[in-house]
């Protein structure tokens, strides 16, 4: 590892375990091994609704959101191309290091970071019993949400991770369509991001509860319920946290997306909005 790479990391880990750790020193007592191996994993698409569901799911008592651990989401494409085996053996080892250094080992962990729906299957081979919270959201919002942000259009910035915003094509585009999404309009990159993650993060159904973001809109205890019935804790907290939840941005997308935006999502992931019954 060069030096540069050795600093970037110690960088990562520093500013992950800076936000996790008061927490740690909050809360105290739990059972180390029992939290370890029931770690949570929050994926979905960005924009989807993984920081909301992961930060109500983490500030119940025992567990702690670890966020979007940045040593994870920088390993991510190299990790993807690593026999499963391998990566799973890497991915707790970085894991367990970021609890260590938080002093949260007592606490059940939350992870939360979307790329990890590209690894879905070494997160389950590292944590056998893990339970993996997918949230989908109407890809329609999401790229609402996505053309807001900007991410996936010509514009100077970075990610946390020091990854440039801009048009150029993602690890997570297929190979034989790499030119085409550099074309492609703003609003397709989009609803390709939102399809692929999407698809990814179904991985591992066993292990796997979907929830939808709009089902928490509509009734947040409803919601809380399956979540807690599927994490053996109590609702009535999660609940509440959920109830937090922004039910005016569903649907968001017939107000915001022009003819032709829609157009071009409808082109790129119609048939996955059918099939989960959004169109």
């Amino acid at each position: 590892m060069s030096a540069r790479h050795a600093l970037r990391q110690a960088g990562l880990y520093g500013r992950t375990v800076a936000r996790v750790a008061p927490r740690g020193f909050r809360e105290r007592g739990g059972d180390p091994a029992l939290a370890t191996e029931r770690i949570v994993f929050v994926l979905g698409s960005p924009r989807s609704g993984t920081t909301f569901l992961a930060g109500a799911v983490g500030s119940q008592p025992g567990f702690v959101d670890l966020g979007e651990v940045r040593p994870v989401k920088a390993n991510i494409e190299r990790w993807s191309s690593l026999p499963e085996d391998e990566a799973a053996i890497e991915l707790r080892s970085t894991l367990e290091r970021v609890r260590r250094l938080s002093f949260v080992r007592d606490l059940r962990p939350v992870e939360q970071t979307p790329e990890l729906s590209f690894v879905v299957g070494a997160a389950v081979r590292a944590y056998p019993q893990a339970t993996v919270l997918h949230i989908i959201r109407d890809g329609r919002d999401v790229v609402c949400s996505l053309l807001e942000k900007g991410w996936l259009r010509e514009r100077e910035g970075h990610d946390d991770v020091g990854q440039p915003y801009g048009s150029y094509e993602r690890s997570w585009v297929e190979p034989e369509r790499r030119s085409e999404f550099t074309r492609a309009r703003e609003a397709t990159r989009a609803a390709w991001a939102w399809r692929r993650y999407l698809t990814a993060a179904r991985a591992a159904p066993e292990r796997t509860l979907e929830i939808r973001y709009e089902e928490i809109a509509a009734d947040p205890s409803a919601a809380a319920g399956r979540i807690a019935g599927r994490l053996e804790t109590n609702p009535a907290p999660l609940a509440e946290a959920l109830s937090a939840v922004h039910s005016r941005s569903v649907g968001r997308w017939r107000r915001a997306l022009t003819p032709e935006q829609i157009e071009d999502v409808e082109r790129e992931a119609g048939g996955l909005l059918r099939e989960l019954g959004y169109a």
